[in-house]
């Protein structure tokens, strides 16, 4: 039975444990995962293998207030002990560079650890592919860190569109432009430095970093795939081995055209995930760094901006996400903590042997995360070629 559009999300029987892989000190990631983990108030984080250097794991660990025969240094050995224990965790957080994402996701689910893995999710097409065998074959939730779409009015957006609010959508933009990459390279970041290495970061860097949470944002509110794109990558700050901007086309599978910039090098932009849709009846328009507002644009008749908050508008499933009355700010932190939370719903059901109700989650997988592996090689292909479009299959 799907929702009847009343429903909430279900309460938790209990709290699953949770295991982490990275995301230690200097790492920025890993808060951000313990953040969604304690507001959906659904985690406890029992166990980690916060770096693969010993002592800054040893370290992580104190911080996190981890038991200490529970912090490990090394992701096989948490793997194999943590499956071992009767208390051991249920599902594991990657929150490590690209090209260990593979091993690391293949090591916990031979284990039967559900996991949760940041994007990319993978190096390459044929990476995806074998998780997805592998996933398959174990059965575990596979879920990726797409936390935008968690926004309640990123939800209401997607909510309309799919309503028929926008009417057939004729065109679709969206953008996600940063600053920080005008200025020279820490050369004593590591986490800068592997972003500008292509056999750590894959054939792209701005492009994989943010790029693929664009994509995921417009396939999302939309509800349409892109079929195919052309790219242009470009330095526009500092002269850096790897392109921090890039300028896209998009063609999406029902016609419609599109456009994607993404650019790490734009002053006064600090994390402006942006979309603008427009159909035959209206246009919708959502700023990240502006998240409590919608802008609803109905042909002919008078602007809309829709608050997030109960009522006044608000659809159910963008409803059942709002923790605060309107006028007490949510953030990105929120978003997390909706991601984890339905996370958290589909792990518990699969340990459970019970169906998720149909409608509930829109949680993205490895279907989605696919998909944006794809969207790397695509661009990639395209900029490589002169600009060509190519195929997103």
């Amino acid at each position: 039975m799907g929702l009847t559009g009343t429903e909430t999300y279900p309460k938790a029987a209990r709290r699953l444990r949770l295991g982490i892989v990275g995301g230690g000190q200097g790492a920025l990631v890993g808060q951000w995962h313990w953040a969604g983990a304690r507001l959906s108030n659904r985690w406890d984080m029992v166990a980690g293998a916060l770096s693969s250097d010993p002592e800054r794991a040893r370290a992580s660990g104190r911080d996190w207030m981890l038991a200490q025969d529970r912090v490990y240094a090394d992701y096989h050995e948490m793997a194999k002990a943590e499956a071992a224990r009767p208390d051991g965790i249920e599902a594991v957080a990657i929150c490590t560079p690209n090209w260990t994402h593979r091993p690391i996701a293949e090591a916990f689910m031979d284990a039967g650890i559900d996991i949760i893995c940041d994007k990319p999710m993978a190096m390459t097409p044929e990476d995806c592919d074998a998780l997805a065998a592998k996933q398959n074959e174990s059965g575990v939730i596979f879920a990726v860190t797409h936390p935008y779409p968690y926004h309640p009015m990123a939800r209401q957006a997607r909510e309309m569109v799919a309503a028929g609010a926008l009417g057939e959508i004729r065109q679709a933009l969206v953008e996600y432009a940063q600053d920080w990459a005008m200025e020279p390279d820490d050369p004593d970041s590591r986490t800068v430095s592997w972003r500008r290495d292509p056999a750590k970061v894959g054939r792209a860097s701005a492009t994989g970093d943010i790029g693929s949470h664009a994509l995921n944002m417009i396939e999302f509110v939309t509800g349409l795939r892109v079929s195919r794109l052309r790219a242009d990558f470009h330095v526009c700050g500092a002269p850096k081995a790897m392109e921090d901007t890039a300028f896209m086309k998009l063609a999406f599978e029902n016609g419609a055209p599109g456009a994607l910039w993404i650019t790490q090098a734009a002053p006064g932009n600090y994390c402006a995930l942006r979309f603008r849709v427009y159909g035959t009846k209206a246009g919708l328009e959502w700023d990240q760094e502006y998240p409590e507002q919608l802008r609803f644009r109905p042909l002919n008749q008078p602007e809309q901006v829709i608050v997030r908050g109960h009522g006044a508008g608000v659809l159910p499933g963008a409803e059942r996400m709002v923790l605060l009355p309107r006028g007490h700010g949510e953030s990105l932190s929120d978003a997390w903590g909706h991601l984890y939370t339905e996370i958290a719903i589909a792990v518990e059901a699969r340990r459970a042997g019970k169906p998720v109700p149909e409608g509930l989650l829109a949680l993205p997988g490895i279907e989605e995360g696919t998909r944006g592996v794809r969207f790397i090689h695509a661009a990639a292909d395209s900029n490589d070629a002169g600009g060509t479009w190519q195929e997103l299959p």
